[in-house]
């Protein structure tokens, strides 16, 4: 157990300093935060000396005294470590671009023999993490977490005592407000913690839930890998799918501490396969409101990026972000895009996407913070088997093509989106003309008759059932297209997932195959 008031990422640090490993490298953009939480390990604790190098700088101590400007090249710094005589850790900033010089790999290597018999370690401190293959296994690697539920109630404390101790503020006066300004503020680096307070302060004249949510959305988005999704949609506004929701809502309370007492597990996610258009995503957008969660989007694609090493750091970050602002929910959408290649990664890609892949779901068997992981896919045969397997996701549902009685709440929802009353038209008559419609192409439909009849009448005509239904008639429906690949899916389905809807939802299809044969 770790003392109390230290962070895991603080203890961790320290535990592999008096371990005496030699080379530790910190992934953190946190500079100040880090170095004065290594003061404290160091000099406070440890009573020995913290020394800084930068390559603008030099090398200078932490507590004053020592400076020594000249050895500001990567390789002379490390030189003066191996000759310098007392006890210390070293801090090298930003050193991971200098690690592609081979004098300065090998000269790591060199200190990471000589230094275990020594109270010396260098410390690598960088925002992101790259390390050279020949050195990976010297390296000790530690991802400073952002600020804990503690230290936020520390930098709220210490900002109330810059404003003063009789200025009225609800973070004083209100427990509950308290703890939802520290909520709003998980996720955030210290500095962007004290930034957004102030701007709240300035706007509000006290902590102010929106400001800092709106911070958060602008920071996450900054990343370009994970997107603060916004959304409109309720769980309500899903048509059919009557089994995937029920299974949801009762895991609607299952990721609070009362849950843990009772001795259920932490849900760890679901997997949506099933036909384009049919509400995977629709599902994973809604969801955030139904259990009132910060909603989290991530791009596959962005996280492959063109540089060696940064799809694997892409990654990570992805699941820091994810744990910092937990409990949240992380939406992959279409994942079979961004994993398709695993299987063949040694040859085509280096092994950087059976990297990122062993990341990933490594992470989502043993994670142990409340992310409800959300995964789309269209096509299973592009998805890695291991991914499949149980224990990885909670359950693996399967969305087919919705029933008569689902297209019809289907049709209902989006006509009244659209502001008009389901009970001005003939809905059985345009369900029976939507046979085997996905729910994305019911929608094209109305929208579509909503064009043609505003083009020939502005505004003077409304929509009705057979302006819908003409509409429909000059869809050819993704079942009637892709009827091979449905067909394939649904008999892959039938034993390896569980049934988004409480009944089968290809019962019409000869219907559209005659329509279109018409």
């Amino acid at each position: 157990m770790k003392p109390e008031g230290k962070s895991n990422s603080t203890q961790e640090i320290e535990d592999l300093i008096r371990a005496r490993y030699p080379l530790i490298y910190i992934v953190s953009s946190e500079e100040e935060r880090v170095e004065s939480e290594l003061e404290k390990i160091v000099v406070d604790r440890r009573n020995r000396k913290l020394i800084v190098w930068s390559i603008t700088e030099g090398f200078f101590s932490r507590g004053g005294g020592e400076v020594y400007p000249d050895y500001d090249q990567p390789l002379k710094a490390l030189n003066f470590i191996l000759s310098y005589e007392d006890d210390c850790v070293f801090v090298l900033r930003d050193f991971h671009p200098y690690l592609q010089a081979p004098e300065v790999t090998r000269r790591l290597r060199d200190l990471s023999r000589a230094l275990k018999s020594k109270r010396k370690n260098i410390i690598l401190l960088s925002s992101v993490f790259r390390c050279p293959g020949e050195i990976e296994k010297d390296l000790s690697v530690v991802d400073f977490a952002v600020p804990d539920r503690p230290t936020i109630g520390t930098i709220i404390d210490s900002f109330m005592g810059h404003i003063g101790d009789d200025t009225p503020s609800l973070v004083r006066d209100d427990p509950k407000f308290r703890d939802r300004v520290i909520e709003a503020a998980l996720g955030l680096t210290a500095d962007e913690i004290e930034n957004v307070f102030a701007k709240s302060w300035i706007r509000m004249r006290d902590f102010h839930i929106p400001t800092i949510l709106n911070e958060k959305r602008h920071i996450i988005r900054k990343s370009g890998i994970l997107e603060y999704y916004e959304s409109d949609y309720d769980i309500t506004d899903i048509g059919g799918l009557e089994a995937l929701k029920e299974w949801l809502r009762k895991r609607e309370n299952a990721f609070y501490p009362e849950a843990r007492r009772y001795g259920l597990p932490l849900p760890k996610g679901i997997l949506l396969l099933g036909i384009p258009g049919c509400g995977k995503s629709l599902t994973a957008k809604s969801i955030g409101a139904l259990y009132k969660m910060p909603l989290l989007r991530l791009d596959m694609g962005k996280v492959m990026g063109g540089i060696v090493g940064s799809s694997e750091e892409n990654m990570r970050k992805v699941i820091n972000t994810a744990e910092a602002v937990a409990p949240s929910i992380l939406w992959m959408d279409e994942l079979e895009k961004g994993l398709s290649g695993s299987a063949s990664s040694g040859v085509s890609d280096g092994g950087t996407t059976a990297r990122v892949f062993g990341t990933f779901i490594t992470w989502l068997q043993e994670k142990d913070q409340p992310v409800f992981v959300i995964a789309t896919a269209n096509d299973v045969s592009q998805l890695p088997p291991e991914l499949l397997r149980k224990g990885r996701f909670d359950e693996i549902f399967f969305v087919d093509l919705p029933t008569a009685a689902e297209r019809e709440e289907i049709i209902k929802i989006h006509l009244r989106r659209k502001g008009r009353s389901p009970e001005y038209f003939d809905v059985p008559k345009i369900v029976a003309a939507m046979s085997a419609f996905s729910g994305s192409e019911i929608e094209q439909a109305i929208v579509s008759a909503m064009y043609d009849v505003y083009d020939e009448y502005r505004g003077e005509k409304d929509i009705d059932t057979e302006s819908i239904i003409q509409s429909a008639q000059e869809i050819i429906p993704l079942s009637y297209t892709m009827k091979e690949k449905i067909d394939a899916l649904r008999e892959w389905a039938k034993t390896r997932a569980r049934r988004a809807s409480e009944a089968a939802s290809h019962d019409d299809d000869s219907s559209v195959v005659r329509r279109l044969e018409l």
